[in-house]
């Protein structure tokens, strides 16, 4: 190992309170290249979800119950667990690009469906309340009904007793 290398080591592991030994028995040579082993690689910090891989966790969410599918069914579809499906969902785990496009496919929207811009943007927003399966059951029931009388009359109750409780 030359020298340069060895020196930055020693610099890197004096200020993470490692020793050099203990570092360069995670690091491998091979064809004069220096290479991390698993074990090392493991003890460095993984890229996390973030605020968009939660987004995207609640718009899969929202489609998935939307088409009545339920998390196990969606994970046989895409070769998953369903404990994965409930990552993503979560945003725990990050969806690759084609991962997404399995998980569109298999809810029948386009990849764009997941994704702020296009003109379904605001719907989707507006509708990522529906946490819960009393939400969905209120809105499905809500759109039954054909008689815009009725319609008025049961938002102006939601209202009121909306009004009522805060």
């Amino acid at each position: 190992m030359n020298s340069s290398i060895r020196t930055n080591l020693k610099q890197y592991t004096a200020r993470k309170g490692e020793s050099l030994t203990h570092l360069l028995r995670d690091l491998s040579t091979k064809d004069g290249r220096i290479r991390m082993n698993k074990s090392a690689a493991k003890k460095m910090k993984q890229r996390s979800a973030g605020k968009p891989d939660i987004e995207l966790g609640k718009r899969i969410r929202l489609r998935r119950v939307e088409q009545k599918i339920s998390q196990a069914e969606l994970g046989d579809k895409l070769g998953v667990s369903f404990q994965q499906v409930q990552k993503y969902e979560k945003g725990v785990n990050r969806v690759g690009a084609a991962r997404l496009q399995q998980i569109a496919t298999a809810l029948d929207v386009p990849v764009t469906f997941f994704y702020d811009g296009d003109g379904k943007a605001r719907e989707v927003e507006s509708l990522l309340f529906l946490d819960s399966a009393f939400s969905l059951r209120l809105l499905r029931a809500y759109s039954k009904i054909k008689d815009q009388t009725v319609q008025r009359q049961l938002v102006s109750l939601m209202e009121s007793i909306a009004a009522n409780e805060a």
